[in-house]
C-alpha cells in the first residue's frame, strides 16, 4: 500500500487529499473565510444552564453559543471506574450561570447547531495525546501487537516519572518508535501545556487560549506514517513552513516533502477534482455495473446497493454476493471521501446464504479499518439492514461545498406542471370569491402557462363561466415551476 498526500493552497482555500494506490480516499478543506474550531481551547462563560437537558450553553466568542453536556464536564479514570458507575451529577452542581470555564471544541458547529464542548482537555502531537491532570496511560487499539503495546505502556510510565504528572494516550503512529522520539514528543506537549496555562491566566472570557495547527500541518501530524511515500504541496511559502515543521518535529520525514511547481494543477494528478465532483452525486457506480445510492438527511445517511447492469455469470445468489462484496469496499471509501457521520443505514442486496452475509460483513469491517474516524458496526438486522455509526466532528463534504437548491428548497424534487395548474385553478376560485374584480391575470412560468393553454383550455373556459370573470395568462421566465401569482384587475 503506497500513499501520497497532496496539498493545494490558494489565497482563499487550502485542500488536502490523501491518495492510496492512486485512488483518492479522503479530502479535507479549510476556507479562509470559515476556519474550523475543532480542537481549539477557549475561556468561556456560562450563559445558560438547562437542568432538563443536563447541559449548559457557553459563550466562547462565536456567533452561536456552544453546548456543554454534563457528561463532558467530569472524567472518570478507567482504572478507577467501578462496575456500577455512580449516577451522573446534576448540571447545577457542576456549573452555574456566569461561571468561567476552560473548554475545548470536540465538534464543529453543524448546520443550526452550535459547537460541542468538553472540559476534559486533550492536546495531540505526532505520537501522543496529552490529557492534563489525568492518570490515564493508554495505547491506541489499532496497535494490535501485545508485546509492542506492553513496551509502549512501560516506556510511557517510565518517562512520566521524570516529567509532569499528566495522562497520555499513545497514538497509532507511535508503533515501533524509539525512546528518544517518545520523550521528545512528551517534552513538546509539556511546553504547549505551559503556554496554555499562561494564556488561561491572562485571557478574558470568549478568547481563544489554544488554536490547533493549520490544515497542512495537521495533515502531516495525523496522516504521516511509513506507507506515505511523499507529500507534495504547490505553495512555496507553505512548503517552507512544512520543511521547518518536519525538521523540528519529524526530521525523518523531511526528505519526503516536495514542492510541486509543474504547470498542471496538483489536484489533476489523480483526477481528484473529478472524484470530488462525483462525491457530490447521489449515485456512485461500481466497476461491476452495479451502483450505490447515497442519501444524506438530518437524521441519518442511507446507502442502497443495486446490481444495476451487472448480471453475473453463474447464479443469482453469486451475482448478489459479488455485488455486495464490491459495495462493501466502495461504501467504506465513500464514507471517508464524503466525510459522512452519525447514523448510517446500509441496505445490501438480500442474500440467502448465511456464509455470504458473514463474508460481506467481514469485508465491510476490514475496509473500515483504515478509516481515521471511529466506527461501530452492528449485525445485520431482521430486515437485512446494516446499522453503523461513524464519528462526526466536522461538516460532510456535501454540506461544505454545497447549499440547498433555492428552487426546490433542498427537497430534490419539484411539483409537476399539472399539480401547479390545479393549484392555480384553486387560487382563482378562492380569489374570485373573496375580492371584487372584472378580470384576473395569472402570472406563472412558461411550462405551467403552456400546460394550461394546451391541455387545460376547456377547464379554463368552464372556470370563466363559473366565476363570471375573464382570465388572462402571462408567461414569466424568471419564475420557477412552482411559482405563480393571481392578480385582480
Amino acid at each position: 500500500m503506497s500513499e501520497e498526500i497532496l496539498i493545494n493552497v490558494t489565497p482563499t482555500e487550502t485542500r488536502v487529499a490523501l491518495v492510496e494506490n492512486g485512488m483518492l480516499q479522503e479530502v479535507s478543506l479549510e476556507r479562509h473565510s470559515h476556519v474550523g474550531y475543532l480542537g481549539n481551547i477557549y475561556k468561556g462563560k456560562v450563559s445558560r444552564v438547562l437542568p432538563g437537558m443536563q447541559a449548559a450553553f457557553i459563550d466562547i466568542g462565536l456567533d452561536r453559543t456552544a453546548f456543554l453536556h454534563a457528561s463532558d464536564i467530569y472524567r472518570v479514570e478507567r482504572e478507577q471506574m467501578p462496575e456500577d458507575p455512580p449516577p451522573e451529577p446534576s448540571i447545577n452542581s457542576l456549573v452555574r450561570e456566569g461561571d468561567e470555564v476552560v473548554v475545548q471544541v470536540i465538534k464543529d458547529p453543524l448546520g443550526t447547531k452550535g459547537a460541542r464542548l468538553t472540559t476534559n482537555l486533550s492536546i495531540p502531537s505526532r505520537f501522543l495525546v496529552l490529557l492534563p491532570d489525568s492518570e490515564t496511560l493508554a495505547v491506541s487499539v489499532r496497535i494490535e501487537d501485545e508485546a509492542e503495546r506492553d513496551r509502549l505502556r512501560n516506556l510511557l510510565a517510565d518517562l512520566r516519572e521524570h516529567k509532569a504528572k499528566h495522562g497520555y494516550i499513545v497514538r497509532t503512529n507511535a508503533e515501533n518508535i524509539s525512546d528518544f522520539a517518545l520523550s521528545a514528543d512528551m517534552s513538546y506537549l509539556g511546553k504547549i501545556w505551559e503556554c496554555v496555562g499562561e494564556q488561561t491566566r491572562i485571557s478574558k472570557p470568549g478568547e481563544c487560549i489554544y488554536e490547533d495547527l493549520a490544515l497542512p500541518l495537521r495533515a502531516l501530524r495525523d496522516h504521516m506514517h511509513e506507507e506515505v511515500e511523499k507529500v507534495r504541496i504547490d505553495s512555496k511559502e507553505e512548503y517552507e513552513h512544512l520543511k521547518d515543521f518536519t525538521s523540528r518535529f519529524l526530521p525523518e520525514w523531511t526528505q519526503r516533502i516536495e514542492y510541486y511547481s509543474a504547470a498542471r494543477p496538483i489536484f489533476d494528478l489523480y483526477g481528484i477534482e473529478d472524484e470530488i465532483d462525483n462525491a457530490l452525486h447521489r449515485t456512485t457506480p461500481l466497476k461491476s455495473g452495479g451502483h450505490l445510492v447515497i442519501d444524506q438527511t438530518e437524521a441519518m445517511t442511507t446507502i442502497d446497493v443495486n446490481t444495476g447492469a451487472f448480471v453475473g455469470h453463474r447464479t443469482l445468489e453469486e451475482t448478489i454476493y459479488k455485488t455486495n462484496l464490491e459495495a462493501a469496499q466502495a461504501i467504506a471509501r465513500q464514507l471517508r471521501l464524503r466525510n459522512l457521520g452519525g447514523i448510517i443505514i446500509i441496505d445490501f442486496i438480500d442474500m440467502l446464504d448465511s456464509e455470504h452475509r458473514n463474508q460481506v460483513m467481514l469485508a465491510l469491517g476490514r475496509a473500515l479499518e483504515r478509516d481515521h474516524a471511529k466506527t461501530n458496526i452492528c449485525e445485520l438486522s431482521s430486515l437485512g439492514l446494516v446499522e453503523m455509526t461513524r464519528k462526526r466532528t466536522t461538516e460532510s463534504l456535501g454540506h461544505v461545498l454545497c447549499e440547498p437548491c433555492p428552487v426546490c428548497s433542498g427537497r430534490g424534487v419539484l411539483k409537476s406542471a399539472e399539480t401547479v395548474c390545479l393549484e392555480v385553478f384553486r387560487e382563482i376560485m378562492r380569489s374570485s370569491r373573496q375580492f371584487e374584480a372584472s378580470r384576473l391575470l395569472v402570472v406563472a412560468s412558461s411550462g405551467v402557462v403552456d400546460k394550461i393553454l394546451d391541455d387545460q383550455s376547456t377547464i379554463v373556459a368552464e372556470l370563466e363561466e363559473t366565476i363570471g370573470k375573464s382570465i388572462r395568462f402571462q408567461r414569466e421566465d424568471q419564475y420557477t415551476q412552482e411559482q405563480f401569482d393571481v392578480v385582480l384587475l
